[in-house]
């Protein structure tokens, strides 16, 4: 894709502007939310102690603000995720990106993804306000983590029980090979073209993490990502 004006509006439009550094400061989120108002990102997606700052922050503009849960390992109760994904609404997050549980894909135990999933679906829609914009909610498969047919079956689990969208990873996996050594632990174009060939138009796909430049987010693009997860936003469209 040609990087022109048309393009960098229609790519922006499709970022989640992301700090999810543990080390973050106050100024570091007004950063975030400045630059994601000048450049038209879709969201900034951000730790959930400072959702009630970015909801703040971003109140007059079209910029939603998405937070976290279960965040990196996904390896919390069922209660907890949904119990923190219900306050984060009503805090002002309106898009949820929520860490599958990896021991029960491991386990392959389905029903109860299933129902990890539906737990924070339910959350949200306890605290949803009729009338206004649907809350978001993606799933995080963390798919350097899984086999190709794990992938498929967390998208069939994150589809059946109602989940907007489904994402690539955290960006925060550790993944080494058997000398010790790291390996990518991000978003690729075979896991893009995977989860979208499973949920077709009817669920949005997120690629995260690992995506640093216009080539990269391109290539998610033409994969079949509708959003791109990235601390790398300014430079992509710059």
């Amino acid at each position: 894709m040609e990087k022109n004006a048309e393009n960098i509006k229609k790519i922006a439009a499709m970022i989640d502007h992301t700090n999810l550094n543990p080390c973050a400061k106050k100024a570091d989120i007004e950063k975030l939310c400045t630059e994601a108002i000048k450049y038209g990102f879709a969201s900034v997606c951000v730790n959930p102690f400072y959702v009630p700052l970015a909801s703040q922050l971003l109140a007059d503009s079209p910029v939603k603000v998405c937070t976290v849960v279960g965040f990196p390992l996904g390896a919390v109760s069922i209660d907890d995720k949904a119990s923190q994904a219900g306050l984060l609404v009503d805090e002002g997050a309106r898009e949820i990106d929520m860490v599958v549980n990896l021991g029960l894909v491991k386990d392959g135990a389905w029903e109860d993804v299933f129902e990890d999933i539906y737990a924070v679906r339910c959350a949200i829609n306890d605290v949803y306000i009729p009338g206004e914009p649907k809350i978001l909610l993606k799933v995080i498969l963390e798919t350097c983590y899984l086999t190709d047919e794990e992938i498929v079956k967390c998208c069939q689990a994150a589809e059946k029980a109602g989940a907007d969208f489904v994402k690539t990873s955290t960006g925060f996996a550790i993944l080494k090979d058997k000398d010790g050594k790291l390996l990518p632990n991000g978003a690729t174009v075979h896991a893009v073209e995977l989860m979208r060939k499973t949920v077709g138009d009817r669920l949005g796909v997120k690629a995260s993490g690992g995506v640093h430049n216009w080539e990269e987010a391109w290539a998610m693009v033409k994969a079949g990502a509708s959003r791109i997860g990235a601390s790398a936003g300014v430079q992509i469209v710059s």
